[in-house]
Parts: structure tokens; sequence; C-alpha cells
């Protein structure tokens, strides 16, 4: 549209395309509710005031807020397609997401960040980017794809690409690291996302000094105060596995408030199906005091400041038409949902539209395992004394940080296996990228396993197999299995697969609608129960039992990982 009539119809003189009439605006620029018609034209709102247009929808005293803004995610850990994950977050009032595709680029390197980017074309909301800083996560995993400072300069050239994701290594950027440093170089001037918990002190200073602006891991309300103060942008989140929002809101005031960004990082398809997404946050938020308008800031305008997303997260003349109108503030329920003009969601549901059809690009598959005999599961310790003393990581209900312990195994025949009896299961995590034939073999307490074995091929960082199970027979037909759907999660008991959940998108995400997804994990988590797991969510508790930079005792297919001295040790305890 041609800004002459864009200024005609702001005047009055013209009709504008779309009024919004008889709703109280969230202004959340002048922190105040307002009674006015918004009158769209294009992709933008053109006009605040009483106006007519061509289409006149009343609203009946709801609420418009501008569409929410999902500061920091990682699309592939919610198991959908890009498309499909827009689907279901827009019906929540998300019109747009600063992904981070670390997941997919730790199995497909800068192909899997070229894979998300053109999945995104025609979605119903925006898919912001963030390129990945920390590929592969650590020295002591076997990653799919390794991302230097050179292989991250040409896609700084996309214009959806607005800086570099969460810089995990900080102790890299604190002790000026080459390659660390040479990524911070190649971001300059640009957005770049921190993950530092428990950084303090001067490493902290430091750790901002080099160009780091923001940090989503603030589990304490003293550590967010003084990233706060160092000049950090705050990033709330309420996730599937971390949640912090019940110990950050207390920071934020009028004075804080636009230092605080709403984010979910990491939530799978059931829970944005039961949950929301940041509309959920905003309900908690209300809940617990915050400001109504408040609460709507951090859900997208003080996202939008911070990556400078200009004409992006209030409703005012010259910004995007991408709006959420809720039936009342205090239960953030979503009535209609308005994406750069057009209507995408209503009463809870995507609107479908007459735009041009997703594109689906084609990605390789990414299975690829050495050869595998049910002996290279066994765990063999030379050794003629009935016992030995092993390492034990110790799984934890809800958290990704794991315990330890050290447990006398009995040797049978120079070997030591999995014990049910006392909760101690064999786990196994096999390289799946490059076919080196690399298997860590350890043990693991928590899930409860009284037969049978669980797979899977999302295992943090690195997404290699992970498998754990009571005996070698099922962990070994749990590890053919996933092969064969190309990635995904199992169950089997007595050679049978009792449920599976193929993942065939880099091992990592479903061709399947939300639904048919959500029910296929509800039927491999009750298989798992079959198997005495006492887990609510297995899958996820075993996806973070590699992921080797938090603690405190994890497994790759290098071997067992003292994360807390950031160093391999054996299993057998000395």
């Amino acid at each position: 549209m041609e800004p002459e009539q864009i200024i005609d119809i702001a005047a009055g003189r013209e009709p504008a395309e779309l009024v919004l009439r008889n709703g109280h605006i969230v202004n959340v620029v002048s922190n105040e509710i307002l009674q006015a018609d918004v009158a769209i034209a294009g992709e933008s709102i053109v006009g605040i005031g009483e106006y007519e247009g061509a289409e006149i929808v009343d609203l009946g005293g709801q609420y418009i807020c501008p569409g929410f803004i999902d500061g920091h995610v990682h699309i592939e850990s919610s198991m959908l397609s890009v498309f499909e994950f827009a689907k279901v977050v827009v019906a929540h009032g998300t019109t747009a997401v600063v992904a981070d595709p670390h997941e997919i680029a730790n199995v497909l390197g800068a192909e899997g960040i070229r894979f998300i980017l053109s999945s995104s074309k025609y979605c119903p909301i925006h898919v912001y980017m963030m390129l990945s800083s920390c590929v592969p996560a650590s020295q002591f995993e076997s990653s799919g794809g390794e991302l230097s400072a050179i292989d991250l300069l040409p896609l700084f050239s996309d214009e959806w690409v607005l800086g570099l994701a969460e810089v995990m290594n900080y102790p890299g950027v604190v002790n000026r690291v080459e390659e660390v440093v040479d990524k911070l170089k190649v971001a300059y001037g640009r957005v770049i996302d921190g993950h530092a918990p428990g950084l303090s002190g001067k490493d902290l200073n430091a750790y901002v000094a080099s160009g780091v602006q923001s940090d989503h891991e603030c589990s304490t309300a003293e550590e967010a105060r003084e990233k706060l103060r160092l000049g950090m942008y705050i990033m709330i989140r309420e996730g599937g596995a971390a949640r912090n929002l019940d110990a950050l809101l207390p920071l934020v005031t009028p004075e804080t408030v636009d230092r605080f960004i709403f984010v979910t990082d990491d939530k799978d398809v059931t829970d944005l199906l039961a949950e929301g997404q940041i509309d959920h946050m905003v309900r908690r938020a209300i809940a617990q005091g915050i400001p109504p308008i408040f609460a709507i800031k951090m859900a997208g305008f003080t996202a939008a400041r911070y990556f400078g997303l200009r004409g992006v997260g209030a409703v005012a003349p010259g910004y995007k038409a991408s709006l959420v109108v809720l039936e009342d503030l205090k239960d953030c329920r979503v009535s209609r949902v308005y994406h750069m003009g057009k209507l995408v969601a209503a009463d809870g549901q995507y609107v479908e539209s007459d735009a041009p059809s997703p594109h689906k690009p084609i990605v390789r598959s990414t299975v690829n395992i050495h050869w595998l005999k049910p002996e290279h599961l066994a765990i063999d310790v030379g050794s003629e004394a009935d016992t030995v003393s092993a390492h034990i990581i110790e799984a934890r209900e809800g958290s990704i940080v794991t315990g330890r312990g050290i447990e006398e195994m009995p040797v049978v025949g120079g070997r030591i296996s999995a014990d049910p009896a006392r909760d101690i299961a064999k786990l196994a995590v096999i390289e799946r990228h490059q076919a080196s034939g690399n298997v860590g073999l350890g043990f693991v307490r928590g899930f409860g396993l009284q037969g049978g074995a669980i797979a899977s091929s999302v295992a943090h960082d690195s997404h290699n197999l992970v498998v754990a199970g009571t005996n070698d027979a099922d962990m070994f037909t749990a590890a053919v299995h996933i092969v064969r759907i190309r990635g995904g999660f199992c169950v089997v008991k007595d050679g049978k697969v009792l449920a599976d959940v193929p993942l065939p998108i880099a091992g990592l995400m479903s061709n399947e609608p939300a639904e048919v997804l959500s029910r296929q994990l509800q039927a491999v988590n009750d298989a798992a129960r079959k198997l005495q797991c006492k887990l609510r969510r297995p899958f996820m508790a075993l996806s973070f039992l590699s992921l080797s930079v938090i603690g405190s005792l994890k497994l790759t297919d290098q071997g067992l990982v003292d994360v807390d001295r950031f160093e391999r040790i054996d299993l057998i305890a000395s």
C-alpha cells in the first residue's frame, strides 16, 4: 500500500480495510488501557481512535494487545515441524518467536539452520533466528555438526537472523578461548544472548563486557539482580524442564519491567497443548500480582526492543498489525489473533488461510549407526573380584541436573549388569551421526524399570542414541528400532516394541499434526509405565542424561563425564 493511501486512511479520509471496534487497547508504551478503535490497512495499524472500515469487528469490550513474542525458544524441543509449531502457538497469541536452532544444528550443522529458516516461510507467525554459538556443546560429545565463526559468518546476511544465540561456553569467554572469542567478533554489533548459570563477580563483568546482553539461566532473584545491575536483559523462563517465573517475578517493578522478557526455551507439544505458551506466563504473572500491562509488556514489547525489531510489539500507528485479542486480562483467554493484518486464529484454533502452502524442505536421514551387536552393550570389567564399585548417575524428576553415587555391582562372568531390584538400569549412548562405533556405557538410578528398555534419539545436546534398560537384548532391540524409524522414541519388552514415536526430521521432530504427536507421546509414556517406570516423563529425563555441560554426572558416546570437574572419568570407581 502506497504511503499516500495510508495517510488518507489514518486521517479518516478513506475507510480502513479492517476496524477492530469497541475494544480496550493495552498500551504498553504509555502503560495504560484505552478504549478506541484500531484501524488496519494491509499489514499495518494505521490509526487509533474512531474509524470506519470495509470490515468492522465488534470486540464487545475485549482487550487488544500486541502479539506475544517468545524471546528464546528451541522449536525442535516441541518435536513439531516448524509449521505445526506455528499453528499451535499462534492459537495462544504468539505471533513471533526468536528461535535458537541449537538442537538441529548439533545434528546437521549449518544445514540444520538453513532447514529451519526455509521451513519458516509462509508460517502464520514470524520466526526470527539467533545463530547457535556452541556446536558441539562440549568436547566430550560427538555431534553431527560443527559451527566455527567462519561457518556462521555468511548466515548473518539473512534478514531473519538477528544475532548470536546463547553463549553457553562462558568459561571460554572469560578465559579468552580463541574459537569462542572469534564468534563474538563475527557477531559484533548484533544482539548476543547469554547462558551463564551462577556466573558472578568479575567473571560476570568480563562476560558482559565481551558483548553478551541477556541471560535466561537465572534461577534465583539474587542471581538475576546482579546481572540486571550490570545492564543485562533478564529472560524469565517457564519451559518444560526449567521453570523460573516464581523465583524472578519479585524483581519486576515499574523501574525494572523494561529489562525483563518472557521465554519458554524448551517446551514439548504436550505442554504447549495443555498449558499454552507465552499466554501461560502472562496468566501466571497476573495471578501473582504483576499488573496486567507489565505482564503484557514482558510478553512482547521488551523482546522487540531488545532484539531491535522495528514496528513490532505495540498497538500504535505504523506498527505491524500482529495483535492478540483477549476475552479478559485476568485469565488471558485468547479470543482472536491477527498476524500482519490477517485473522490467523479464533477461539483457540488456527484459522486456515489462502496463503501459499508451507514450504517443506527435504532433510536427509540422520540416524547413522555403525553395525551394532548385542555384545557391544556388555560391560566387561576384567575383574576376578565378586564385586566392583561403579559410578551411578541419579536421574531426578523435573530436573536436568543429575545426582551421583557409587554402588557395589556384582561381577558375573567378568561383566556387570543392570540391577532392577536396586533400581539400577544400564545406560548406553550410541553415536548416531558419523557411524563411528562409539558406545558409552554406564548405569542410572531413578527410572524404576523392572524390565525391558526405552530408547531415544533426542539426547541433549549432541542428540546421539540413548538407551536405558534392564537387559542387553531389549536394549539392542530398542536401538535397532530407532534406526528403522529414522529417529524417535520407543519402548521394548521381551523383544517386542510396545510403542514408538517416529521423529524422522533430524531424529528430533515429527511430520504429524500436534494432536497426533501428543497421542503418540501419551502412548509411549504409558508403555514405559508398564515397565514400572516411575518418572512422569521418562523420555525427557532420558534426553538430558548425556548433557555434558550441566551437572553433575552424565554419559556421552565417549564415556562418563564428571561435569563438576569437566573431565572424563572411568565407570569403575577407584
